[in-house]
């Protein structure tokens, strides 16, 4: 009942942050509000900036939205991309959503309600060491420990307490900026002006909804296998093809969930959930058991346990332009041979 009342708020929260809604009275008397505290936090996080780590190798793979972006698709296609080129990448993250508040060190095998959903995938994709923790510099500390050359702090974009040598930020193609208000009103974290201090911008999908004076890089989401969660069957998306499905997303924009699987041409049943949904068998139980029930890898993460029959997971994977790829590691291995001096 509770994920469904909040799943109903963040619509509405939409429709006004990225539809055409007109924005509440209220909602705009609190941004003054919100932007006195962002300056306080900015200040104080800055002011004790974790100077012990100023030597290391840190790339924040943020956003100024809330929400999704596709910063966990790019997290794990960094990581792929570091390993081949002979770098020991790790991941740090808050573990947003998780029960726990203590520092963990993430295995493929690791309880989602203890470490979180996106760093339990990250684990499980990708192999390298991933550290959650509230303090994003804890998490840095503990994972130097591990002998990595390069730490990827999944989002932590308005953390400045932590060093970095390296911002990506990353927009929804889809979404965009929204209406340009800072939150409550819109979806802004910071300003839009940020974007021209950050070193690179990556633009997840068609960048439809983009201002054009913002200079991105393009990013795609390519789909790739489907997985059963009762045996680990795989099964091509275009096997599906003119199938109803039940689809569930707990994703930061679940409708790129579901254009996705109806432009593969399945015939789908939308359930969307709230960023992050802790599930539960109750979720479930109103659906038609004569379709296949069908999900994010994310979401995946937390049903596995739930003994669903029929259900699957999509994998996606990032693809971006190789010459920007071979600019960025050189970029990468050069601030690591700095930090080794």
């Amino acid at each position: 009942m509770v994920g469904i009342v909040r799943a109903d708020f963040e619509r509405r929260l939409a429709g006004i942050w990225y539809g055409d809604a007109p924005v509440p009275m209220w909602l705009k008397s609190l941004v003054p509000l919100y932007r006195l505290a962002c300056r306080i936090d900015q200040w104080w996080k800055t002011k004790r900036k974790c100077t012990d780590l100023s030597a290391a190798c840190i790339v924040v793979v943020g956003n100024i939205t809330t929400g999704g972006s596709g910063k966990t698709p790019l997290v794990i296609h960094l990581c792929r991309l570091l390993t081949e080129a002979g770098l020991t990448p790790g991941v740090v993250s808050r573990g947003y959503g998780r029960k726990e508040r203590d520092l963990r060190l993430v295995s493929p095998a690791s309880d989602p309600d203890v470490v979180g959903d996106e760093p339990l995938l990250i684990a499980r994709r990708t192999g390298v060491p991933v550290v959650v923790a509230v303090n994003r510099c804890d998490a840095v500390r503990a994972l130097l420990k591990q002998k990595v050359s390069v730490v990827i702090s999944d989002d932590g974009l308005q953390h400045h307490q932590l060093p970095r040598c390296i911002e990506i930020c990353v927009i929804d193609g889809s979404r965009g900026l929204g209406n340009g208000c800072l939150l409550p009103a819109g979806p802004l974290r910071e300003p839009a002006e940020r974007l021209s201090s950050v070193d690179h911008v990556i633009i997840n999908g068609e960048p439809g909804c983009v201002p054009g004076d913002i200079d991105g890089q393009s990013m795609l989401l390519v789909p790739g296998r489907l997985k059963s969660l009762v045996d680990g069957e795989t099964w091509r998306l275009s096997q599906f093809t003119g199938c109803t499905v039940n689809a569930i997303a707990g994703i930061g924009n679940p409708d790129r969930f579901f254009k996705l699987l109806r432009h593969s041409g399945l015939k789908v049943i939308e359930y969307a959930f709230p960023d992050h949904h802790a599930y539960s068998e109750v979720d479930f139980s109103g659906m038609d058991k004569n379709f296949p029930i069908m999900m994010t890898e994310k979401d995946a993460v937390k049903c596995g346990k739930l003994g669903l029959k029929n259900a699957w997971f999509l994998t996606v994977d990032a693809h971006l332009p190789q010459q920007w790829e071979q600019s960025l590691l050189r970029q990468i291995v050069k601030e690591v041979m700095h930090g080794a001096e």
